[in-house]
């Protein structure tokens, strides 16, 4: 297990359409691992293949969002291959997004509410589920990197021109 470097705006990996995962074996299975290593060293809910530089239809996300006796976050990571969203709902909310390919940049993005998943797991079995809430949003947000779209992209030039010159003053800094 390896804790990869992640790929940041302007990178043009970033834009990349990711292709299918052909085979799940091993490999698959041991970047998967690498991939939640990253996520978590990184302190994210969910990260994409292409984040790391890897055109794979793959994500990872663990919301951790219940806690133990401890007060310490509870993980519950799981794994999308070949992730597809298969239908949205009409009904949208609003969730200040950030991604760790544009660090400590967040802005208010509207996306439907539910959507209809499919995906394969790391032992290549098949799953469709529909998803709502936090669950809803990230798995949108991380298929978007897949198909080589940035939360960025959601919001208005002003708005996306306004981050990436924090961004770049934020690098300077």
């Amino acid at each position: 297990m390896a804790i990869l470097p992640i790929v940041e705006v302007p990178d043009p990996r970033l834009r990349l359409v990711s292709k299918p995962v052909e085979t799940i074996d091993d490999d698959v299975r041991a970047f998967v691992a690498d991939l939640y290593d990253t996520m978590y060293d990184a302190r994210g809910i969910g990260l994409a293949a292409i984040q790391v530089g890897v055109d794979k239809r793959i994500l990872v996300i663990d919301l951790q969002d219940e806690e133990d006796e401890e007060g310490k976050p509870v993980r519950k990571p799981a794994a999308y291959i070949n992730p597809e969203i298969l239908s949205v709902s009409d009904e949208v909310s609003s969730y200040n997004e950030g991604c760790l390919s544009i660090p400590e940049q967040y802005a208010e993005v509207k996306r439907p509410v539910r959507c209809r998943v499919r995906w394969q797991d790391e032992n290549g079995a098949s799953h469709e589920q529909e998803l709502d809430g936090l669950l809803s949003t990230c798995m949108q947000h991380e298929i978007d990197h897949l198909n080589g779209v940035l939360f960025t992209d959601h919001v208005s030039r002003l708005k996306r021109d306004m981050l990436m010159k924090k961004l770049a003053k934020l690098r300077r800094g």
